[in-house]
């Protein structure tokens, strides 16, 4: 860059040479900040291009992340491109040992932990993280190969992603994830909490329309403008794996874990798939032999349960649910005591919804929305919101909207939200907000 504005500066003909010593003058110091700024703060430049992906709701250009294909030249390459491959920060490659040290050797006690999971809340590299521990689903991957891939997720940066730092490998098939650490409650406590069910820190429209807006953002950021050369898959949508942050705005969590941890595998092969898919970088199933079913109760699709191929339509459908879950607050599935039959039935979400919206007139919905609102919302909003998780949800997955399609009908309602609550002189302010049981 300085070089280019030497040459400039000295093939233009200044009218006066005053003038020209001015300007030569003004022109080296510019360069000496320039060059002082860059040798003291290499990061500066990320920085700032950080902070303006993490401002607030996420508006970008889709097509704007497009990479070039390798035929073109460098030059045809759009500029944030460029910015996105010169990017000074590289994922971690973190060895055992300090994995092993942050966690007491494994003795520490973990934060969460389940079948296919155990994640430690920790410092590593003097950087609070959240740690963790998944098997590999297949065979176990080279640290080249890894660094590969680690390279094409970490390099992703959207404000409603919670960001993945680094990642290690073990001999005995296990990789550990190392996320930034998020402070807030996850989405399923925000709606359920235990210990007083009657609250929620989620108590107006405004606060759970822009939660439904941002996460649309994120996923359709995951599918369509990772700007990687191809799409991405999360396969692991659901309430429990959003955080809710201080400022309640939410963050996406286990980006990169699938693909990662070897969940869903890259191919040539059509087989299996819609045909509205095929032309898209394929994902298949690995051999039954190598890989086992694992999902969430309420948020499979009906072709993962027959065939456990994860696909961008599979994670469509848990965004429909989570949405069904935002606006009613209830679980995807429960099993309530029937006393005409005397045991217990299985109630599910999505059919309860669909009952609401067949009765029409805006009175089912209204009944099955969360109570906790106290009915202060534009109706008609929610049952268009509705409706649309509710095509998210369909049996067919060539019937499921693509997330582009959802993002643009959520950001027109979050809109004409925004002038409903204008229109009424504002939200109640009585109550505090806090993530905290109560």
């Amino acid at each position: 860059m300085c070089k280019s504005k030497n040459r400039l500066s000295n093939g233009v003909t200044e009218p006066s040479s005053t003038m020209a010593k001015q300007r030569r003058s003004t022109s080296q110091k510019t360069v000496k900040s320039q060059k002082s700024s860059t040798s003291t703060d290499p990061l500066s430049s990320f920085s700032n291009y950080n902070s303006i992906q993490s401002t607030g709701s996420s508006y970008y250009n889709r097509d704007s992340w497009a990479t070039a294909s390798n035929s073109g030249s460098r030059a045809d390459r759009s500029p944030l491109s460029r910015l996105r491959d010169n990017l000074p920060e590289q994922p971690h490659i973190y060895d055992i040992s300090e994995i092993s040290a942050a966690t007491h050797n494994f003795s520490m006690k973990p934060f969460s932990s389940s079948s296919t999971s155990t994640s430690w809340r920790c410092t590593v590299r003097g950087q609070e993280v959240m740690l963790i521990q998944r098997k590999f689903r297949r065979r176990l991957i080279d640290v080249a190969e890894l660094g590969e891939r680690l390279a094409l997720i970490c390099r992703s940066h959207h404000s409603s992603l919670v960001k993945l730092k680094g990642a290690s490998i073990t001999k005995n098939n296990y990789i550990y994830l190392v996320y930034e650490f998020i402070h807030g409650g996850n989405l399923a406590e925000c709606l359920r909490n235990p210990r007083n069910p009657s609250f929620t820190v989620l108590s107006d429209w405004m606060s759970r329309v822009k939660i439904a807006h941002d996460i649309a953002h994120g996923l359709d950021y995951i599918h369509h403008s990772t700007g990687l050369g191809r799409n991405f898959v999360h396969n692991h949508i659901k309430s429990s794996s959003i955080i809710i942050t201080d400022g309640l705005n939410p963050k996406i969590c286990h980006f990169g874990t699938a693909d990662l941890c070897g969940e869903i595998k890259s191919g040539d092969s059509e087989e299996g798939l819609d045909s509205k898919s095929k032309g898209k970088t394929e994902l298949k199933r690995p051999g039954s032999g190598e890989m086992k079913l694992e999902g969430t109760r309420g948020y499979m699709a009906p072709e993962f349960k027959r065939m456990g191929l994860p696909s961008e339509k599979t994670d469509v459908y848990a965004f429909g649910v989570v949405i069904l879950e935002l606006l009613s607050g209830r679980e995807p599935m429960k099993y309530k005591f029937d006393e005409q039959w005397g045991g217990y039935v299985r109630e599910s979400l999505i059919e309860t919804a669909k009952e609401a919206v067949a009765e029409g007139g805006g009175g089912g919905v209204r009944r099955w929305v969360d109570k906790r609102m106290k009915d202060s919302y534009p109706v008609e909003v929610v049952e268009r919101l509705v409706k649309l998780a509710l095509e998210c949800v369909s049996e067919d997955p060539g019937n499921r909207p693509d997330m582009g399609w959802v993002v643009v009908r959520i950001s027109q309602w979050y809109l004409e939200s925004q002038t409903w609550v204008e229109k009424m002189g504002g939200l109640p302010t009585d109550f505090s907000v806090s993530l905290a049981p109560r």
